[in-house]
């Protein structure tokens, strides 16, 4: 009976002891730091919150990226309820270096590296003054906050800045593994996350690790600025090829989907909001009232472009209603840049290349190229080239397709002067696509 009471208690002991163990979640930072790094950062420190996580370890592999993101990043470290530990296993430069001291404890492997912090643009050029004077400011602060020295913090950005038997004026700071020891930059050295843990003194612990889902791959995809400027490209070109060749329809379906592909991933994480769709749509409809109702092109036009522009800019960074204070002036004008590169891009392709793409195979296969109207009394049909040189006038505004009149039958045309009032005299100068290819008359 004794030995059936001990075998309880000692189950029972062990039991409450294997409940109590101490509960370690862990995700990686091995890649730019970006949107993506910013959303995998988010999710995990809410996995982490849900199942009452004692410490969040961040394995950390990092030549830096986006410094809003990285502010991001480092905020939501600092508020983080639980114990935060990194181990940078190789690189911790630039906006890695702002993360990892952000964090209650570091380690790093044999060989590894922390610093390095100034800003630099895409091209490794060092960025101007105000700029450095923002990150230096994150790393004092975020220093202090978590008692390092901030006057070191300061030196991974700064090259001005002299710190007696450490660093020399004229040079970034970067610590080796055994240097962020011995300043303070590093708890100690680990070979691995098992004996790291050990040295925080967890032998037995419950550790699981992030592993992003197929959904979180795509968004992180469809997120990444690239992928967003390709999308952008699909956007006004579908709406570019769209006004060229009305009633066509594939174009506008590309230009739907990439639009839904652009904006769904980033509304979802929280870049894009509704102020900012609605900033898009409303300049669609500005555009497309403009070109279809309005002679000309004016207020409407213009403003509708303005608005497209802003719209999908504003979308690609942290702000709240027009305040950019959490976003860098470089990263406010890259985006715009983005932007209005892709537009360029779209407008390019679809001037050298669109009479090619809408007489491909492919395309034929994949678009209705006629259309009948019984009620107008009169049926779709290639032109002949005898019409090319033949007169007639604009039976409707062509901008720059509509219809238009000679000998007495209506014909789709396409205006190569841009837009052609209604009644005005025009003179067939090629065949493409069905339709007829006008200009105004001399005569």
């Amino acid at each position: 009976m004794k030995h059936i009471f001990y075998l309880f208690i000692s189950v029972f002991i062990g039991s409450q002891f294997a409940m109590a163990q101490p509960k370690v979640y862990q995700f990686n930072l091995k890649q730019e730091i970006n949107p993506a790094a910013w959303r995998t950062t988010r999710i995990a420190i809410e996995n982490a919150k849900q199942q009452k996580a004692d410490v969040l370890l961040i394995h950390m592999n990092t030549f830096g990226g986006m410094l809003d993101y990285a502010d991001s990043i480092r905020s939501a470290i600092l508020t983080a309820p639980m114990k935060t530990v990194v181990f940078i296993d190789n690189n911790a430069a630039s906006a890695g270096a702002l993360i990892a001291i952000a964090c209650d404890k570091i380690y790093m492997h044999k060989g590894a590296s922390i610093g390095a912090a100034s800003v630099v643009n895409a091209e490794g050029e060092v960025l101007p003054e105000k700029y450095q004077s923002y990150m230096r400011g994150l790393m004092r602060t975020t220093a202090e906050s978590k008692g390092r020295n901030p006057k070191i913090a300061e030196g991974f950005v700064d090259p001005d800045l002299e710190i007696p038997n450490i660093k020399p004026k004229g040079k970034v700071l970067t610590f080796t593994t055994s240097e962020a020891i011995a300043n303070g930059f590093c708890d100690a050295e680990a070979s691995s996350i098992k004996e790291l843990l050990a040295k925080e003194g967890l032998k037995s612990y419950d550790l699981e690790v992030y592993q992003p889902t197929l959904i979180d791959n795509i968004i992180g995809f469809l997120i990444n600025p690239a992928v967003s400027g390709i999308l952008i490209l699909l956007i006004i070109g579908g709406i570019y090829f769209e006004l060229q060749a009305p009633g066509i329809g594939f174009a506008l379906l590309v230009s739907v989907v990439a639009a839904l592909l652009f904006f769904a991933p980033l509304y979802l994480e929280g870049l894009a909001d509704n102020w900012e769709i609605l900033l898009f749509i409303v300049g669609i409809a500005l555009l497309v009232l403009e070109i279809f109702l309005i002679p000309g092109f004016g207020i409407f036009g213009i403003l509708g472009i303005v608005m497209i522009i802003s719209g999908l800019a504003f979308s690609l960074i942290l702000n709240d209603f027009f305040d950019f204070s959490v976003t860098s002036g470089e990263r406010l004008t890259n985006s715009f840049l983005l932007v209005l590169l892709s537009m360029i891009g779209a407008v390019v392709v679809g001037a050298f290349f669109g009479g090619n793409i809408l007489k491909s195979k492919m395309f034929k296969r994949l678009v209705l190229e006629d259309e009948q109207q019984a009620t107008q009394g009169y049926q779709v049909r290639k032109p002949e080239t005898t019409f090319i040189g033949k007169t007639g006038f604009a039976k409707t505004d062509l901008r720059p397709s509509g219809k238009i009149e000679i000998d007495g039958n209506w014909y789709d045309a396409v205006s190569n002067d841009g837009f052609i009032e209604n009644g005005t005299n025009i003179v067939v100068s090629k065949i493409e696509n069905y339709n007829l290819v006008v200009r105004k008359s001399d005569s």
